[in-house]
């Protein structure tokens, strides 16, 4: 089957691609790669991946490059999931033979519910996707098809049971050469990340358990499966001579370094390679590992702290103590590595002083950028779960966005109102962002380069308009 792999048009500057942990609209413009659907096309001879809002594709456009194709495949979630039925409305009107499939974490956790609110889909999947579209795309009897839910011929919803997650993570091609095909690199921003950047997977799965997060809970699990070393540098090595003009690569495992003799060994191979690198870690690997990764290539690492009290950690089950990020963290900073540190507002226990708390611990430990984040209980993780139960969730927030895109606090406690959440993350923001020993580094690193001057001062208008409307929102 000729097959199109589509990142539909939403909101306007909606960063929901099949990249993006948390689909929402930010502070700043920023798109993550659709690294899930072009696994998926690196999978399907002569496909078409389309990511429809990093290019600016409006539905129509959309639909018109989509003639000829007999499957359409769609990522999906809970944000974006009405505008992905309404694009495959709009396609299914202008081709009445094309079959579409919805993949992705929302889809995974309510297959059959998907089902039955958009007529327009075919086939939805279930956990990990790859290989059950695959063989779709092959034309086999969706019957013979592990992982597949779809109609009979009566109307009635099929499953054709679980899938087995891939083991042998080296069975899966590289994504980069779809990127080459398919992608204009130039579009996808990230504020702490050079430009242009590049970010693709080395493993999938997270031994973690912390409540709020999205894909081990619902698609990847609990168990780091990883590329051989080999394989990744072997990608890398491609990617560097087919993207001259990309200035970092990033590595977007769950926690990348919670193998740290991997990670290192990694690391030491792209040193050879001379490659500039960032990626996600935890708060907790040791000195002598960031010594090692620092001195092969790594310049930035995407920091989930979450909170800045000790109870919360422990409520969202982080795995994490204060004092080892603490240390951590003067680590880096000593190293010279980069850190961009997240926080959410509104996770279980949060308390008025706790948000104090967390904004103070944030100015202590200074990372060079942070991103503050609101509670989103999606479904299918524990904090959904938790926040049914304890009637927590207010019922009209289930897309966690507003008719903008940009993030809602759904999360309402008897002693913390879901609307002073919302506007502690102003807050944060201003508190953090607006010192005078913050700005001069900032003002520093703009006047060593007319590149960076220029992007921060656009990223500064985007940010003042954030910090404006977020006033009057909720």
């Amino acid at each position: 089957m000729r097959t199109l792999f589509l990142q539909a048009p939403s909101y306007e500057g909606f960063d929901g691609g099949a990249g993006a942990r948390y689909q929402a609209k930010r502070e700043i413009r920023s798109y993550w790669y659709p690294t899930w659907l072009a696994q998926l096309a690196a999978l399907v001879p002569e496909s078409k991946l389309i990511d429809a809002p990093s290019h600016g594709l409006k539905l129509a456009e959309v639909v018109k490059q989509a003639e000829g194709f007999d499957l359409a495949v769609l990522y999906s979630s809970s944000p974006s999931f009405a505008s992905d039925v309404k694009a495959a409305e709009a396609l299914k009107a202008a081709n009445s033979k094309l079959k579409v499939a919805l993949v992705g974490a929302n889809v995974a956790v309510d297959p059959r519910g998907s089902l039955r609110k958009a007529a327009s889909v075919d086939y939805v999947t279930g956990k990990e996707f790859d290989f059950s579209i695959k063989e779709l795309a092959e034309g086999r009897a969706p019957a013979d098809i592990a992982g597949l839910y779809y109609r009979d011929a009566g109307g009635n919803i099929c499953h054709t049971g679980e899938r087995p997650l891939i083991d042998n993570m080296d069975e899966l091609p590289f994504v980069t050469p779809i990127y080459q095909r398919d992608l204009a690199v130039e579009n996808y921003f990230i504020g702490y990340l050079r430009h242009p950047y590049m970010s693709l997977y080395t493993g999938r799965g997270c031994k973690s358990r912390c409540t709020f997060c999205l894909w081990p809970q619902t698609v990847g699990g609990h168990h780091y499966r990883t590329r051989s070393v080999e394989h990744v540098v072997e990608e890398i090595a491609w990617a560097k001579r087919a993207f001259p003009q990309v200035k970092e690569f990033f590595f977007d495992d769950d926690t990348f370094t919670d193998d740290a003799p991997r990670a290192e060994a990694i690391a030491r191979e792209l040193g050879k390679l001379g490659v500039t690198w960032s990626c996600n870690a935890k708060a907790n690997v040791r000195r002598e590992t960031l010594k090692v990764l620092r001195d092969n290539g790594l310049r930035l690492l995407l920091v989930g702290y979450e909170s800045g009290n000790q109870q919360i950690l422990h409520n969202i089950k982080k795995g994490m103590r204060i004092d080892v990020a603490r240390r951590f963290t003067k680590d880096c900073h000593d190293l010279g590595i980069t850190i961009h540190g997240t926080f959410i507002m509104g996770l279980p226990g949060e308390t008025r002083e706790t948000i104090q708390e967390t904004i103070n611990f944030a100015r202590e430990i200074n990372p060079h950028t942070i991103q503050v984040s609101i509670a989103a209980p999606y479904p299918g993780t524990f904090l959904y779960k938790q926040a049914v139960d304890n009637g927590w969730l207010i019922a009209e927030t289930a897309g966690l966005v507003d008719a903008h895109g940009v993030q809602i606090a759904p999360l309402n406690y008897p002693h913390l109102g879901h609307t002073e959440i919302f506007h502690s993350v102003e807050e944060f923001y201003r508190r953090f962002y607006f010192r005078a020993p913050k700005i001069a580094s900032i003002v520093c690193e703009m006047l060593q380069s007319r590149e960076m001057l220029k992007r921060r001062l656009h990223e500064a208008v985007e940010f003042f308009a954030f910090l404006r409307e977020h006033r009057h929102a909720q």
